[in-house]
């Protein structure tokens, strides 16, 4: 008996040594071959080799081969690496519109307080140079890139301000800027705390604890924790938010790599509030350290989830470096909710012959329990406890919005008006203003029905039935097609809390629209009316 069982152990150590060995000649073998090949290119080939270009290429091509996730980051490319994992930059803190480039470059959205607003720059102001460059011939990218800089620098515009035209020299010195990953934190009544946060970045959870405790200072009573649209970031913020709201040492969340053993990642703070009801709103949008937090606060029956299942991203990466100062971002583990489920949508591992990969369909999930026997799903999101309805908009806003008919607008309107009331009695009021500025503009204004009809009539052509059936199609176009006026009256109740939205925030900056967009916000709303899962 002892020695089958040494010759079944030794049979596997073999087994594993093989497998490790094959492993390893097949990465010597691939370098070795990319080696020769590209010495065999450089002298070979006909022409200069981009090499640059080259190299881009091909580990893009390859790491395409994993997951969208683990991606080449060149040492050209780190600020962008830094602007995504920490919301920081180096500028003058605004946000640009530049339509064209044959015009100037407009300042559209000053952040609060920010070095650009001190030294005098609003939105609307048009900028006419950057540094002596004029802004004339150059995009939006090079504008925004000759804007930004090192901390302490300084960058000198010449400027048109927005109502009286004058021109004016600024001189702006740049500084770390950092966008709020806590967007929004107040009262939506007397007793119902709100906060919205938008990202994972560093030190997020010490702000939404600040922002929580100032929620109950108030008086709040209940929590609407907003995360609908939040991509995700970095896993230990998400551990430290559920600490604020469940006993100290429980388990949030756990990873497992190929080569890794499980990792546990406990909350070790005190908790603020382990009682007050919380409802999470989630969406499509919500992803990664978003589905930790809904995950963890739904397997502990801590909070109710509300809205629609979530993105479906399992997987945690991490940074590495790499020569010449680049970075690989690798997709290192997936991660698991206390109940054991991992969300993870999509198999990257399990490839169609032509290299597309599909969701995992739900047929194949698996039940979990939360801490009081609820039963959970994996493999495709958090589903909500109860899920509200889904927020749609119209073809029109889209076409509104992609061909920047408000934002022109908007600019328009500031320009013309010093002020606007206070933001509780702000209203948007000039609607025929608006209809009479869009009437000028060229952009698609047919709608969803139209818009298919269209198609549909294209392909009869195509088939040549169409002259079979002119006098039907004649009387279906003209019982769906509405001229532009009358479409954009129509939408009237959809467009006017876009248009409000963005007035809002160019005199009170990016807090004010989300006050806006509150009063129309239908899920929310639903949310607030819905009852809570007893738990």
């Amino acid at each position: 008996m002892n020695k089958r069982i040494l010759i079944t152990l030794l049979a596997a150590l073999f087994a594993v040594g093989a497998q490790a060995q094959s492993k390893d000649f097949k990465m010597g073998q691939w370098v070795e071959i990319n080696n020769a090949l590209l010495r065999e290119l450089s002298r070979s080939y006909v022409d200069t080799l981009p090499l640059k270009r080259m190299q881009l290429a091909g580990i893009d091509a390859m790491l395409s081969e994993l997951d969208p996730y683990t991606v080449y980051i060149p040492e050209e490319e780190n600020d962008d690496l830094q602007m995504m994992i920490a919301k920081t930059y180096g500028g003058i803190g605004a946000i640009i519109y530049k339509p064209s480039k044959d015009g100037y470059v407009t300042i559209d959205e000053p952040y609060k307080d920010s070095p650009g607003v001190r030294a005098g720059l609003q939105a609307g102001d048009r900028i006419v140079e950057i540094d002596g460059v004029s802004t004339k011939g150059l995009d939006t990218k090079e504008c925004s890139d000759r804007m930004k800089g090192k901390p302490g620098t300084k960058v000198k515009f010449k400027v048109l301000k927005v109502r009286t035209g004058e021109e004016k020299e600024i001189s702006v010195t740049r500084e770390r800027i950092h966008l709020p990953d806590v967007e929004y934190a107040g009262m939506l009544d007397d007793t119902t705390g709100y906060i919205l946060q938008s990202g994972f970045t560093g030190n997020v959870s010490s702000e939404i604890r600040s922002a929580f405790n100032m929620l109950k200072a108030k008086g709040m009573r209940k929590l609407v924790y907003d995360l609908r649209g939040n991509g995700g970031g970095v896993l230990q913020e998400a551990v430290g938010i559920v600490s604020i709201f469940v006993p100290k040492g429980s388990l949030v969340v756990s990873s497992k790599g190929s080569s890794t053993p499980v990792q546990e990642m406990r909350t070790t703070l005190d908790p603020v509030d382990t009682q007050i009801p919380i409802v999470v709103l989630v969406d499509g949008g919500s992803a990664s350290a978003s589905e930790i937090v809904s995950g963890a606060l739904q397997d502990m029956d801590r909070a109710t989830i509300m809205g629609r299942r979530t993105y479906g991203k399992g997987l945690v990466q991490s940074i590495r470096p790499l020569p010449y100062n680049g970075q690989l971002k690798v997709t290192t583990a997936k991660y698991y909710t206390p109940s054991g489920r991992c969300v993870q949508a999509i198999d990257y591992a399990k490839r169609a012959e032509d290299g597309s990969v599909e969701h995992i369909p739900d047929s194949l999930t698996r039940e979990f329990r939360t801490a009081h026997g609820r039963i959970v799903r994996d493999g495709g999101g958090i589903t909500p406890d109860v899920e509200l309805a889904q927020t749609t908009y119209s073809r029109l806003i889209y076409s509104l919005v992609v061909n920047g008919i408000i934002k022109e607008y908007t600019l328009k309107y500031i320009s013309e008006h010093e002020s606007i009331p206070a933001l509780e009695d702000f209203h948007f009021t000039d609607y025929d203003d608006f209809v009479s500025f869009a009437l000028g503009k060229e952009f698609d204004y047919r709608s969803s029905a139209k818009t298919l009809f269209d198609q549909m009539k294209s392909e009869l052509e195509k088939d040549g039935v169409a002259s079979d059936m002119t006098e039907q199609l004649d009387a279906l176009d003209k019982a769906i097609n509405m001229d532009k006026e009358r479409f954009l009256r129509l939408k009237k109740d959809e467009i006017v809390p876009w248009i409000e939205e963005e007035i809002a925030v160019r005199y009170y900056f990016q807090e004010a629209g989300i006050q806006v967009r509150l009063r129309y916000d239908s899920q929310l709303k639903e949310a607030l009316q819905k009852p809570l899962v007893k738990l």
